[in-house]
């Protein structure tokens, strides 16, 4: 996907979601005081947690699309995995403070001795219509975050996903609430906020990986060996590593080709090499080949397509 479409998609994602939130967030706190519901309050303050950090997702994407510069010879592109690192903080600290206040609630209400009534039917309508629009939602941003290979897009997908139990769960707290167990509502909301903890984890293990230069070796391993077979001139295939870069990979690749060949040769073998790797591997960014003699002759070239020299020791 070419990257100003690239970034039109995910932005749109985001766009579609904040303004969800933002209504969610309004309804979900206004009926949840009026009707008397702390899960759906307590869901409530997670849309706007929402609402706070997909602005912060708007502000980094703006900044990923900066262009390389001295400091950053391979663009911004990080700041896309840190946006992801961001919402997973986000959700850990919201899920932290729900699950404490749900269990406050729950041991209060436990205790008490007045009976009460539970929640009132519009919460759990409420409720309900989360659900739906989260469904919808979640859907949605996967969808365009495995298109566009966006590491924020793909975190805010996630947290539709939890936003979808949480209000699944609020539900059923509501629903046994009312029916005569009123504990029950922030007690459910406890343990969908440990639900919510762990997704928040997952997202900080994922982007951390992606920061740590963690790539899946074994799946890019088998796609560049089987295009450097279509490729003549490259007899062997020495050494494959990959460097990731936000969303998109720099490849360094080591080959073995007829060591009488001159330098002029082993260099279109390199760039023919490159040529199908970029056109092939969409997220590839940059390949640096290097090609060495296989039968014994004397000498090393190295080659790097796109401007870089191409020398022999």
């Amino acid at each position: 996907m070419p990257e100003q479409r690239r970034h039109r998609t995910a932005t749109r994602a985001v766009n579609i979601g904040l303004a969800a939130n933002m209504l969610l967030a309004a309804v979900k706190m206004t009926v949840g005081i009026l009707g008397r519901s702390s899960a759906l309050l307590a869901d409530g303050i997670n849309s706007t947690s929402d609402v706070a950090y997909y602005l912060v997702v708007k502000i980094f994407m703006h900044f990923s699309r900066k262009p390389p510069d001295e400091e950053h010879p391979y663009g911004h592109s990080q700041l896309e995995s840190i946006s992801a690192m961001v919402v997973g903080c986000f959700i850990i600290t919201t899920a932290v403070a729900i699950f404490w206040g749900a269990i406050r609630d729950a041991h209060t209400l436990w205790i008490r001795t007045a009976e009460s009534g539970g929640a009132s039917r519009s919460a759990l309508w409420a409720a309900l219509f989360t659900v739906v629009l989260k469904i919808l939602l979640a859907c949605f941003t996967r969808r365009v975050g495995r298109r566009t290979g966006h590491a924020a897009v793909l975190a805010l997908a996630d947290d539709h996903r939890n936003d979808i139990l949480s209000a699944a769960g609020v539900a059923i707290g509501i629903f046994f609430g009312r029916a005569g167990w009123p504990w029950m509502d922030p007690l459910t909301g406890a343990f969908v906020a440990l639900a919510v903890l762990w997704s928040g984890i997952s997202i900080l293990r994922d982007t951390s990986a992606d920061l740590m230069d963690t790539v899946p070796g074994r799946v890019i391993a088998e796609q560049v060996t089987a295009l450097a077979r279509r490729v003549p001139g490259v007899e062997k295939l020495e050494e494959i590593s990959a460097h990731r870069f936000g969303p998109y990979l720099m490849l360094n690749l080591i080959i073995g080709v007829n060591g009488s060949l001159s330098v002029a040769e082993g260099d279109r073998i390199a760039t023919e090499l490159e040529g199908h790797l970029r056109e092939e591997m969409g997220l590839v960014r940059r390949v640096y080949v290097h090609y060495h003699p296989t039968d014994g002759h004397a000498g090393r070239g190295e080659s790097e397509t796109g401007g870089v020299a191409c020398r022999k020791d």
